[in-house]
């Protein structure tokens, strides 16, 4: 399968990660309201690389034999594991929507040449 051919508008975790590390925007949009189980919350959120100019490419989970290599969402389950990708990435800080339909959005901050940061 030719991924950049048959499904353009998806990425993996790695591309994902270029991308957002190139100057895309991490969007997280909350698809289903987050709600507190024990110490921790719950809810589904999902991922896209979104450019200045509009290109989004959702985030996908790799694929798998036992899929027969159908593309499936990534979804996160927990605001932990929001936060954990999010780090994973570069990110210093996150901001997650808690409500179903909200979205926020991230940017990585290119480091100043010559910090010692």
């Amino acid at each position: 399968m030719n991924w950049e051919v048959e499904a353009p508008n998806v990425v993996t975790e790695a591309r994902f990660r270029e991308l957002v590390e190139s100057g895309y925007s991490a969007e997280i949009l909350c698809q289903e309201s987050a709600h507190k189980k024990g110490p921790s919350y719950y809810g589904i959120w999902i991922m896209r690389a979104v450019s200045d100019d509009g290109v989004e490419k959702l985030l996908v989970t790799a694929r798998t034999r036992t899929t027969h290599n159908d593309i499936k969402i990534r979804e996160f389950k927990t605001i932990t594991g929001v936060v954990s990708f999010l780090v994973g990435i570069g990110f210093s800080h996150a901001d997650v929507p808690l409500e179903e339909g909200q979205r926020t959005t991230h940017k990585l901050i290119a480091p100043v040449k010559g910090s010692s940061n």
